[in-house]
């Protein structure tokens, strides 16, 4: 049994440091050498014509990198014989950027005929997104490539709104990434907006014994309630979306002052001051807007490696909606 475990270990060290060999920072240097312009552009000119574009295209990674890792099977459609992650429950009729995706795509296909995948064209456009919502950003390793799978019911691996402290902790792990960077990756929801029926629980019903959630800040939930009401069936239209924080177009550290406040919208944002780690990470983070920055930062660049493809698994879609036709 002793030896087991060092085994192990050095087992995960090697896997770790095989991708991180294989996504390299510049890796269409000499393939294609406008990628990541052609994408950058594409996500500018998206984000002038609406500024919501930017928070859609991070959630879409996000989402992507949660189910069989960073590998674009997100943007599959769904077919009659099967239906994909983009119709499973937390992304059904709430994905936002994919046309961005397919016009850089597009684009990508006319200037380096399968070259560059759809999975690394959304890690780009992702970064972009939050280098446009307030001027930081970082180098993306690149070398993914896109997955031949895509599966509505594995959606449940994506993090949901509802869950307290323990269950985020134990959602991230399973990804391989730490509570610290899951307190990090949390002050994403800075931008954005938020469909209603994601925290209405917490306004009208919460539990046996109160039905608006103690922990909201009680002006927050009434002006909350104002946007949200609930319909004649005592029901909330699906429809109906708010804003993440008071800066929905900024990407900064604002979210965590939110937080502090009793103002995170979701359950699982107001759960990161249920334990001290927690609950000092975020403080520090309220008063040190650059240092979540440069963590942030790093946690994407993490987070954009879980269980890519490379080398000659997986293959470079012609079009990011649909798995190459090989017959």
């Amino acid at each position: 049994m002793e030896m087991v475990l060092p085994l192990v270990l050095v087992l995960v060290f090697s896997l770790t440091s095989q991708i991180e060999a294989e996504l390299q920072v510049g890796f269409y240097r000499d393939k294609c050498k406008a990628a990541e312009s052609i994408v950058k552009d594409e996500v500018e000119k998206a984000f002038d014509r609406d500024r919501g574009i930017a928070p859609g295209l991070l959630r879409l990674h996000f989402h992507d990198c949660f189910v069989r890792g960073c590998d674009a099977s997100i943007l599959v459609d769904s077919t009659p014989m099967n239906v994909g992650e983009k119709d499973g429950p937390p992304n059904v009729n709430t994905l936002r950027g994919t046309k961005v995706i397919d016009s850089a795509k597009a684009r990508l296909e006319a200037e380096c005929k399968g070259v560059v995948s759809c999975a690394d064209t959304l890690a780009f456009a992702a970064r972009d997104a939050v280098e446009i919502s307030n001027g930081f950003g970082w180098s993306v390793p690149a070398g993914r490539r896109d997955g031949r799978v895509s599966l509505a019911s594995e959606t449940l691996d994506i993090p949901a709104p509802f869950l307290n402290l323990d269950q985020l902790t134990q959602s991230f792990a399973k990804k391989g990434l730490t509570q610290e960077e899951m307190v990090t990756l949390s002050g994403a929801h800075t931008i954005g907006h938020a469909h209603c029926t994601s925290f209405s629980n917490r306004l009208y019903d919460f539990n046996a014994s109160s039905s608006q959630d103690p922990s909201l800040n009680p002006l927050y939930a009434e002006d909350l309630k104002r946007q949200c009401p609930r319909g004649p069936q005592g029901t909330v239209d699906p429809n109906l979306v708010v804003d993440m924080n008071f800066s929905p177009a900024v990407m900064d550290s604002s979210y965590y002052t939110d937080v502090l406040r009793h103002r995170g919208l979701f359950t699982s944002d107001q759960a990161l001051t249920t334990s001290q780690a927690t609950a000092r990470q975020v403080t520090t983070y309220a008063v040190n807007g650059l240092l979540w920055e440069s963590e942030f930062a790093k946690a994407m660049v993490k987070m954009s490696q879980i269980e890519v493809l490379t080398g000659t698994d997986g293959e470079i879609r012609t079009n990011c909606r649909v798995i190459n036709n090989y017959n």
